[in-house]
C-alpha cells in the first residue's frame, strides 16, 4: 500500500510517517504538491500548522482532491488534517475542502490549547480497534452540522467536541494518534487494514 503525506509545510512529519511504516506492507511518501499527492493508495493530512497557511498550500489541488475523496480516496486527516476536511475554520481564511459540512471554531474552554490526554467516547471509528485515552495539542475545533458523521467524542472543561469524524473511507480525528502511543499506533494500522481490504 502506497500512504502519502501531504507535506504543507507546518509540522515534523517523523512521528507520523514512522508510525505509519511500521504498518506490514506500506510505503511511506512525503509529496508537496497537492495534485501528486493524489497519486497513492492512501492520503493522510497530517497535524501540524495553522489553517490559513495550509489551506494555501492545498489550494492549487483542493478541486480534485475533494472530487477524488468524493470518488473514494481513502484518507486519514489528524488535527488541522482533519479540520482541513471541513468548510471554513475561524483560525485563518480560506476554504477548507468541504467533505464534511461544518466549521472549525476556538475551544471554549477557559485553558487553551487543550493539550495532553483525554478520552474517546461513544467511539464508533473502527470496526475492531478503540484507542481509549489518546493525546490532543490543539486550540480549534470542529463543529459538525452533520451529526451521523461523528463517530467519537470528547470533552475538554465543558466542552463537547468531535474527537472523530468518518463518511466512507474518509476518516478525520482531532487527536494524535502517532503521539498517542501503542494505542495510537495500534489505531492506525486499523484504519488502513480497514480501507485497504
Amino acid at each position: 500500500m502506497r500512504v502519502t503525506l501531504f507535506d504543507y509545510g507546518a509540522g515534523n512529519l517523523h512521528s507520523l510517517a514512522k508510525a505509519l511504516a511500521l504498518a506490514p506492507g506500506v510505503k511511506v511518501h512525503v509529496e508537496e504538491d497537492p495534485l501528486r499527492a493524489l497519486d497513492t493508495d492512501l492520503l493522510v493530512l497530517p497535524g501540524v500548522g495553522a489553517f490559513g497557511a495550509a489551506v494555501a498550500r492545498l489550494a492549487p489541488g483542493a478541486e480534485k482532491m475533494r472530487r477524488a475523496l468524493d470518488d473514494g480516496l481513502p484518507c486519514l486527516g489528524i488535527c488541522l488534517g482533519m479540520q482541513l476536511l471541513f468548510e471554513g475554520s475561524d483560525e485563518g481564511e480560506g476554504q477548507g475542502l468541504g467533505f464534511f459540512r461544518g466549521r472549525v471554531t476556538r475551544l471554549t474552554s477557559k485553558h487553551v490549547p487543550h493539550i495532553g490526554w483525554n478520552s474517546v467516547e461513544e467511539d464508533t471509528a473502527l470496526r475492531d480497534e478503540k484507542p481509549g485515552t489518546v493525546y490532543y495539542a490543539h486550540s480549534f475545533v470542529c463543529r459538525a452540522q452533520e451529526p451521523d458523521v461523528v463517530v467519537g467524542w470528547t470533552t475538554h472543561e465543558g466542552d463537547r467536541f468531535p474527537a472523530s469524524v468518518r463518511r466512507g473511507k474518509v476518516l478525520g480525528v482531532q487527536f494524535h494518534p502517532e503521539k498517542s502511543s501503542a494505542a495510537g499506533v495500534r489505531f492506525v494500522h486499523a484504519f488502513l487494514e480497514e480501507v485497504g481490504s
